[in-house]
């Protein structure tokens, strides 16, 4: 390795510090312990399931107070959307790109791991 592309110890942690202060992307969505178990509840709910926080948590094995920390997060991150017209408020699997590409990573993770 060239000295030019070595990095001393103390880089590697100010850029690990860095991302942790500015998370992007996948960073972003899991820096969070329960996102990723939400996450995945979320994507074993049957296609068009609506829920409200209380029947998410229990899916979920998490709190209700887990998901109202965490449910404008999967919103902003168009994870899931809400359900229109509903009292309490009801939610639903978004149909967006982000989803997608979820469904599709953790069915490659899924056939990886047989």
């Amino acid at each position: 390795m060239s000295e030019s592309t070595r990095t001393h110890p103390a880089e590697k942690r100010d850029t690990k510090e860095a991302r942790l202060e500015n998370p992007t992307g996948v960073l972003h969505l899991f820096q969070h312990e329960s996102v990723p178990i939400l996450v995945d509840a979320i994507l074993t709910l049957p296609p068009g399931r609506e829920f409200n926080k209380t029947e998410l948590a229990d899916h979920a094995g998490v709190t209700r107070q887990t998901v109202s920390n965490y449910i404008d997060l999967l919103l902003e991150t168009e994870v899931v959307e809400e359900v229109p017209n509903t009292s309490p408020r009801r939610y639903r699997v978004a149909k967006s790109d982000v989803v997608q590409e979820l469904f599709e990573l953790n069915s490659a993770l899924n056939v990886a791991g047989e």
